[in-house]
């Protein structure tokens, strides 16, 4: 006979409640943005009263912090090599979005509530060296794309090459949400190509 798991110990139903609270929130945030979304309202989509929330989360700029470690962790796919697939900015979370089935809209509502995050943010002493934290592992990401795909004769270092990857693809997802102004895909990829490696770029 196949046996039945055991119940679920103290620290499974603290992540459980955790993790739910975090995917009702980015639901809430993406629809009506970060100053607009209130704590009540995120409860009641997970499921739990507002003291699970505080229970688990200092308050929503600490909630709207872990959906953005979530967003960075689910996103690593999306940043890997230009050289691997055709794709627009991974700054959108298209790539992502259609990989974890979230509804279409939900991606540029959230990227529109970050928008807010960061303007308030980085204004905010206490919360400003968090979202710095966040902002120095993204350029990690771009950087470590850089060291991977670093040709030959570079002058630039790989954290060179890495911020200016971030500072087009993150460009070009707000000029997106600004403007819904595009170059297409291919066009895209192939900057991000130029940049890492512009020889190799011109025989792809």
């Amino acid at each position: 006979m196949t046996q039945s798991p055991g119940p679920l110990s103290r620290r499974d139903r603290q992540q459980q409640t955790r993790d739910a609270l975090i995917g009702a929130a980015r639901a809430v945030f993406s629809e009506v943005g970060y100053h607009a979304a209130g704590v009540d309202r995120i409860a009641r989509e997970a499921g739990f009263s507002k003291g699970a929330v505080y229970s688990n989360f200092e308050d929503k700029a600490a909630l709207f912090l872990a959906v953005m470690d979530q967003n960075l962790e689910l996103a690593e796919f999306d940043l890997a090599g230009p050289f691997e697939h055709v794709a627009g900015p991974a700054s959108t979370g298209q790539d992502t979005a259609c990989r974890e089935g979230y509804p279409p809209g939900a991606t540029q509502g959230f990227a529109l509530a970050t928008l807010e995050f960061i303007s308030s943010a980085a204004r905010d002493e206490r919360l400003a060296p968090r979202l710095h934290q966040r902002l120095e592992v993204l350029l990690g990401r771009y950087t470590e794309m850089a060291r991977a795909a670093r040709a030959d004769g570079e002058t630039l270092s790989a954290s060179d090459v890495g911020t200016l990857l971030a500072a087009l693809d993150q460009g070009a997802g707000l000029i997106l949400l600004a403007g819904d102004v595009l170059p297409a895909p291919e066009v895209f990829t192939l900057g991000m190509r130029r940049l890492v490696d512009p020889a190799r770029s011109a025989v792809e």
